[in-house]
């Protein structure tokens, strides 16, 4: 069986779904493939118990591509933000930065603020560190200070997925001087999957999403794309296109098109580049608190814990009545690298027993490793691949071709923008013409 797309958008996540609802907005007939059988990838939604569980990701952060997205398209984005959004639980005291930022809470800790604030500002004004030294290192010229160290592996952890000796200091340096920053974000009350429903529908205007439909195989000819043969309700489907965005990944991408098809400094790129980012996502519900603050806390010493939010306390439909929904997340050591998954999870609840002494009457809903071929992050910050593949019409969006520095579904959305700009760029605007 044979079908016609205008774009074939393989991968239904942050990346994709930003990318197929701005091609979709544009005229283009889209469809999107994926074999799950839920939107969202590794930031959807599951039930479980009663409770609205996300999967990865939690948190969505406001405005930068992410939101001129759902702007663009007319999907509405319903989220609702925490006040105070972000703390520090260090020795058991909340410590709200929003309004001091680094110099209050690092005031607090270390003689040496002063310097590592100047460094910020040097970062600002683009003198920053080259690539190869670690956000640890890079630190440990300021401060031998252990609180300031656990802090900043914590905040590696929470936002790269990845350990401060794991990170350059130029992509740290770079996403807090010039990026998003998490400064403004919210949760959504649906759970995170409501913000994909919304750019679904975008989606649908003009064209559609085939779910528990893997792509098998990217067809391309003398260096163009030609089509995705995919399985859909038992059949082998070809649909004909010149344009393919995939969100699999390059490792994926590169296996769904053949090795031989794509250039060798590509497949070399993708066979060596690429340093997937692992973490593990504890949702716990509660009957009693177990922290006051409504938005996410990250953690001083720990283990491998690094931060958690606290989801009912500005959703509180996303628990059954009388329970409190929270979500925690801790790094492993190492976490570019192998692990053992069993002894890693027991360090962070280690952690969550300490740090709360009240943990011992709450339930763990789920505890998710995300790792290998379901990473936290396809490719850690400061060892992003191209977003073009070598292959004419084909191209990767998602969180393993992110711009410097950035993270999160912000980075993703950011991907899909710069895409699918210079695809419309290229590309007279076509007349929507409705659902095919």
């Amino acid at each position: 069986m044979t079908v016609r797309a205008d774009a074939v958008v393989i991968g239904a996540g942050a990346g994709g779904l930003c990318a197929a609802a701005t091609l979709s907005h544009a005229g283009l007939h889209t469809i999107v493939v994926d074999d799950k059988g839920r939107i969202g990838g590794r930031a959807s939604t599951e039930q479980i118990d009663g409770f609205t569980v996300n999967i990865g990701a939690i948190a969505i952060e406001l405005g930068g591509a992410f939101e001129e997205t759902f702007n663009t398209v007319g999907a509405p984005l319903d989220i609702r933000v925490p006040e105070p959004a972000s703390s520090f639980f260090i020795d058991g005291k909340l410590i709200d930065v929003g309004r001091g930022g680094w110099s209050l809470l690092l005031g607090q800790l270390t003689k040496q603020a002063s310097r590592i604030l100047e460094k910020f500002a040097d970062a600002r004004s683009g003198n920053l560190p080259d690539g190869r030294q670690s956000t640890e290192d890079w630190l440990k010229s300021y401060t031998s200070n252990a609180s300031v160290h656990a802090i900043f592996r914590n905040l590696c952890a929470a936002i790269f997925a990845c350990n401060a000796n794991e990170l350059p200091a130029r992509a740290f340096l770079t996403y807090f001087t010039s990026k998003g920053a998490f400064k403004r974000f919210g949760f959504c009350p649906q759970g995170t999957i409501g913000v994909w429903n919304a750019l679904g529908t975008a989606i649908r205007r003009n064209g559609d999403i085939w779910l528990s439909t893997p792509a098998v195989q990217i067809h391309t000819a003398d260096g163009r794309v030609e089509g995705v043969t995919v399985m859909r309700d038992g059949q082998r489907v070809r649909i004909d296109t010149d344009l393919v965005i995939s969100n699999a990944g390059p490792k994926a991408t590169v296996a769904l098109g053949g090795e031989t098809a794509f250039p060798p400094a590509y497949v070399a790129q993708v066979r060596s580049g690429l340093r997937p980012a692992a973490n593990i996502v504890i949702n716990i519900a509660s009957r009693e608190p177990l922290i006051s603050h409504p938005g996410i806390v990250t953690f001083g010493k720990t283990r491998r814990l690094c931060n958690m939010a606290n989801l009912t306390a500005t959703c509180p439909e996303l628990a059954p009545p009388g329970w409190h929904l929270y979500v925690a997340y801790a790094v492993p050591i190492p976490a570019l690298g192998d692990f053992d998954s069993e002894a890693e999870v027991e360090l962070a609840l280690t952690d969550l027993r300490e740090q709360f002494s009240n943990f011992a009457q709450a339930k763990i809903l789920s505890t998710r490793v995300m790792r290998d071929d379901w990473p936290a992050q396809r490719s850690c910050a400061g060892y992003d691949l191209p977003r073009e593949t070598g292959i004419d019409g084909l191209w990767c969006v998602g969180d393993a071709v992110k711009q410097y520095g950035n993270g999160g579904t912000q980075a993703c959305a950011e991907t899909a923008k710069i895409v699918t700009d210079a695809i419309l760029a290229q590309r007279p605007r076509m007349p929507q013409t409705g659902r095919v």
